[in-house]
């Protein structure tokens, strides 16, 4: 085998990276921790999905649990259950990632299963049946959701065509419809070796780690049924930023207080080096007591109860995102003052003690980040399964070291318009 150490200037992480001749890619690292985790990343999300099927990717992780041809339905979790390692999974837009975290002495005889269990499911019509029941019930609770349901209005308004606008987990109707056959599809054409990330770290030396992942896959694909080549993506280019202020408003009688959001489409993974500087921007207003927008809105003046602010970086598209929440009488004076923030860093430098603050908060969440190998192979894989590339996972925190406050000022001059933004509000009903 052929190994490729990733340099890094961080004595934290050494991953190596490993490419098989299928097109698995192995991303291995040992660490002195009795645990190890094999976390499976897939750049398939509810993004790659048409209208007609959205939700699929979900739903398929679901189905993932459900057997296999030498595997029967519960086995899996058995097996990991009785040498008391754990297993779970999640779907997002851009990705679907699986996982086990063993003890070093069960890796070998468990990591296969994990891989038996991803690469072929069997996707059986009466445990479909069945589970159709729990994504409907899951959709059914994050409908009743207040804050779910905030978010969904959100990213509706957000993007106009984009699927980053749709819910993961789909609506009811499609997935009412949605047929066994469908899904074997949409599994055989998606999931395959050349679409996955193996990401393992732990207390195990790396050619190891490697060769029983390595093993695993070869193992599985010698039984697995053939794949078929890839779908055409949906088109994914980015939407032009807002030109003016878009309004959305909602009534909500579940509400006791109501929900400000304020969103600019900005750059997304594929343009990772312009979101740096966003990044630090949404520290600078909305990250801990000090934050600016924190301490005038909530500490000071208590014109909302809570307000958050995140640059969600989405693969093809960001959106910078301040949410809040508030009296309905303060909507106005709150929209107000936040445009006002906002204006404020086009045209007023962030103070050093301001991105100080910045930068010890990421260099203290990137080792707090690092502790445990569960921690580690979740960065690798992202960073590996969505752009291909593990630098940007290891020098994150270089990155936003290296931003002075006029490069601040430019991201907000170019992204960040007071005049331009969408916003959706939604209010308890007025008794």
């Amino acid at each position: 085998m052929t190994f490729t150490l990733i340099e890094s200037p961080s004595r934290l992480n050494a991953p190596t990276l490993h490419r098989l001749p299928n097109g698995l890619t192995i991303v291995a690292e040992q660490m002195p921790v009795e645990a190890v985790n094999l976390s499976l990343w897939l750049g398939v999300g509810s993004a790659v999905e048409t209208d007609e099927i959205n939700g699929m990717a979900h739903f398929l992780e679901h189905m993932i649990f459900k057997g296999t041809a030498r595997l029967q339905s519960g086995e899996f979790e058995q097996k990991i259950e009785q040498r008391g390692a754990v297993t779970n999974a999640a779907t997002s837009q851009d990705y679907t990632h699986y996982y086990i975290t063993t003890a070093p002495q069960d890796f070998a005889a468990l990591a296969p299963h994990q891989i038996e269990v991803v690469l072929n499911a069997a996707i059986p019509d009466v445990a479909f049946e069945r589970e159709r029941s729990v994504v409907l019930e899951e959709i059914r609770r994050s409908e009743d959701n207040p804050r779910r349901r905030t978010f969904y209005r959100s990213m509706e308004a957000a993007f106009d065509r984009l699927a980053y606008r749709r819910p993961v987990l789909g609506p009811a109707a499609v997935i009412e419809n949605l047929q066994p056959q469908q899904m074997r599809d949409f599994h055989s054409t998606w999931y395959r070796p050349q679409s996955v990330t193996a990401a393992v770290v732990g207390n195990l030396p790396v050619e190891r780690l490697i060769a029983i992942v390595a093993e695993g896959f070869e193992a599985a694909q010698s039984c697995g049924s053939r794949a078929v080549a890839p779908a055409k993506l949906p088109d994914a280019s980015p939407e032009a930023p807002f030109t003016q202020i878009t309004r959305y408003e909602y009534i909500d009688d579940s509400l006791q207080q109501a929900r400000l959001v304020m969103m600019w489409r900005v750059p997304g993974m594929a343009e990772l080096q312009q979101t740096y500087a966003l990044d630090v921007l949404s520290s600078v207003l909305g990250r801990g007591r000090t934050a600016r927008m924190v301490r005038d809105l909530r500490e000071d003046r208590g014109l909302v109860s809570s307000i958050s602010v995140s640059n969600m970086t989405y693969t093809q598209q960001g959106v910078f995102y301040i949410s809040a929440q508030l009296p309905s009488e303060n909507l106005a004076i709150v929209e107000a003052a936040i445009a006002q923030h906002v204006g404020s860093l086009q045209t007023e430098l962030v103070s050093e003690d301001e991105l100080e603050r910045v930068r010890t908060l990421v260099a203290n969440r990137y080792v707090f980040g690092n502790e445990t190998p569960s921690d580690r192979a979740g960065l690798y894989g992202y960073y590996q399964a969505v752009i291909g590339d593990l630098a940007p996972a290891i020098d994150y925190p270089l990155h936003i070291q290296s931003l002075s406050t006029a490069d601040l000022q430019a991201a907000a001059q170019q992204y960040l318009s007071p005049d331009a933004y969408s916003v959706v509000t939604l209010k308890p009903s007025e008794k």
